[in-house]
């Protein structure tokens, strides 16, 4: 068995982590969420994101957040942009990076953007061109890359589709997205597969949640398959309000444990990441989702 020797972890939480949270969270404490995972050691972290505050109120202080964070050499704060209106609002903040989102289902394109898939694949590509021109690179993700809620089973063939068109389109790279977390490492193992067949595996990442509790074993397989960039979220924060009984993306410290243990490098400190994920579970008042986090904390939190 052939593992990669280091792997990029993406780490979600600010973004796809909090934004579901009913509660209003802070913009001192989104501010203090970044810059304790940067210095945990995560050099990718998805800050915010530039969509109507209207739909998504919670990031409705995406400028003010990428303003107060004490940016750390050598990390990417990326903000996800749906349209040009949303990518002005990113580069006005100074995002290093912006990401387009699309789905290999069109029920739950429908449902989440209120637009067909051609339409969404349509919406981006001025968001890519005006990115291109300004040399900012844009990250694309699939939404229910092996099952929806709507419409049940996801073709792997239909999966891979989008993420040819978005790597055609400039994105440097494409995020897998499990929504609703029911892969298993037969299905990943098929739909990253056909993925290959259309864009090089360097250039795919995965994003696994956790509904079924098969996220670290997908993770697992897709290192298997030769994949080496992962989504993840502190403490397990997220879900999906499209995607009823979906739980929280992978925790980060899970993830970073998985690594560990297989002696992938990450840069990550496991322990000052675990403290991270205590910290803002405790801040937002809900379990730790994180495994690895409970267990390390569980004799030293403070």
């Amino acid at each position: 068995m052939i593992l990669p020797a280091r792997v990029k972890i993406v780490e979600v939480g600010p973004r796809d982590g909090l934004q579901n949270e009913k509660q209003v969270v802070p913009t001192g404490i989104k501010i203090e969420l970044i810059e304790r995972l940067a210095e945990a050691g995560l050099s990718v972290i998805e800050a915010t994101s530039f969509v109507s505050p209207k739909w998504v109120p919670q990031m409705g202080d995406n400028a003010a957040v990428l303003a107060g964070i004490k940016r750390r050499p050598g990390v990417t704060y990326t903000a996800l942009t749906p349209n040009l209106q949303g990518f002005d609002g990113a580069v006005a903040a100074q995002a290093d990076e912006v990401a387009i989102f699309a789905a290999a289902s069109e029920a739950f394109s429908q449902k989440n953007i209120n637009c067909s898939i051609a339409e969404s694949l349509k919406r981006f590509e001025p968001v890519v061109s005006a990115a291109s021109a300004l040399e900012i690179p844009v990250r694309g993700y699939v939404s229910c890359v092996v099952g929806c809620p709507y419409s049940g089973t996801v073709d792997p063939q239909k999966t891979a589709e989008i993420a040819a068109a978005l790597y055609a389109m400039g994105c440097y790279e494409v995020s897998l997205g499990d929504t609703i977390g029911v892969g298993t490492p037969a299905s990943v193992g098929r739909m990253i597969e056909a993925c290959t067949r259309v864009v090089p595996i360097a250039k795919l990442a995965g994003h696994y949640h956790d509904t079924y509790g098969m996220a670290i074993a997908n993770i697992h397989a897709s290192l298997q398959a030769g994949m080496t960039v992962f989504d993840a979220s502190v403490a397990g924060l997220g879900g999906c309000p499209y995607a009823k009984g979906a739980s929280g993306n992978v925790a980060s410290e899970d993830v970073v444990y998985l690594l560990d243990g297989l002696g992938i490098e990450s840069g990550i400190d496991l322990a000052k990441l675990a403290q991270v994920g205590h910290w803002i579970s405790s801040v937002l008042d809900r379990p730790n989702g994180a495994k690895a986090g409970r267990a390390i904390c569980a004799g030293t939190a403070t």
